[in-house]
């Protein structure tokens, strides 16, 4: 169903496949302008249906389930975040030939962020701070478990393997260092909370240098509040980061831990992504740039 592919198991998605999902499930939109968006985003293909929706497709299996997990928490969690996120219209089911759920979404203005040319970092760090402590705030009952819901020691061996295999490219000594601290500092005391888990670039929008908007569900889940601080890393430059850690009032172990997810999930991406997504890895080089050097 084309687009360039970013994984080996990835289902063939394209914008006359889309087409013909849409005239399956929903003609009343058959006839609307639809046209594929290039995005950062890894897990689903996305595509603009007339000024006011967007398609969502799982481009693998595994990202098959979010569209669920979306649809059930999104309105319950909405009304009490400070930007928008995503909201659900309609789910489509696996027709057409294409094998998974997929969903349309309200159209959400805004562009992603790119360290270094945002206009007030500090601006920007408040609202991502302000989002983060808002979304902990939620009562976590019944919600279920964030895609990175482990703890930094169930990585160690992943973490460990990507270091050595990137050592032509990472500083692997300072890697290593940097991730025995992070394992070092005391694990999270209290209950699991909510977590958006994958504040990266292309997981959030901004307009006129402020967050208007948080995206891509896919890791949604209750787990260590630490996790959310990769949005530091991943998303402001260092004259920001303690501006975001002082507005989430982070104490030196969650911080420590935040630092450690920042640096493992930036080389698994690095690992997996460098010859398929320039995109994906030219974040990942940087995050892990920055983790190291503070820069």
């Amino acid at each position: 169903m084309g687009g360039g592919k970013l994984h080996a198991d990835e289902f063939d998605i394209d914008v006359s496949g889309v087409r013909r999902l849409i005239a399956a499930q929903f003609p009343q939109w058959a006839d609307l302008p639809l046209e594929r968006i290039e995005s950062a985003g890894t897990a689903n293909a996305m595509f603009r249906l007339g000024g006011a929706m967007t398609v969502r497709l799982p481009r693998v299996e595994g990202a098959a389930g979010d569209v669920e997990k979306e649809h059930r928490w999104l309105p319950r969690l909405a009304p009490s975040l400070p930007v928008a996120v995503p909201v659900p219209l309609v789910r489509g089911v696996p027709d057409e030939g294409y094998p998974w759920p997929w969903a349309v979404y309200r159209w959400l203005d805004g562009e992603t962020p790119v360290v270094g040319h945002i206009t007030d970092p500090g601006l920007l760090a408040k609202d991502l701070a302000e989002f983060v402590a808002a979304l902990r705030r939620i009562d976590p009952e019944n919600g279920p478990a964030s895609y990175r819901s482990e703890t930094l020691t169930a990585r160690d061996a992943t973490t460990r393997a990507a270091i050595e295999e990137l050592r032509a490219v990472v500083d692997a000594d300072a890697a290593t260092a940097a991730w025995e601290a992070a394992l070092n500092a005391p694990e999270w005391p209290g209950p699991a909370v909510w977590i958006h888990a994958d504040l990266q670039p292309g997981n959030v929008l901004i307009a006129d240098g402020r967050l208007s908007a948080v995206i891509d569900f896919g890791c949604l889940g209750l787990g260590d509040p630490a996790v959310d601080l990769i949005a530091a890393w991943y998303l402001l430059p260092p004259e920001a980061r303690d501006v975001f850690r002082s507005a989430l009032e982070r104490d030196d172990a969650a911080w420590e831990r935040g630092r450690g997810w920042a640096l493992s999930i930036a080389l698994d991406e690095l690992r997996y992504y460098q010859d398929t997504n320039p995109v994906m890895a030219s974040i990942a080089r940087r995050v892990i740039h920055a983790v190291l050097t503070g820069s």
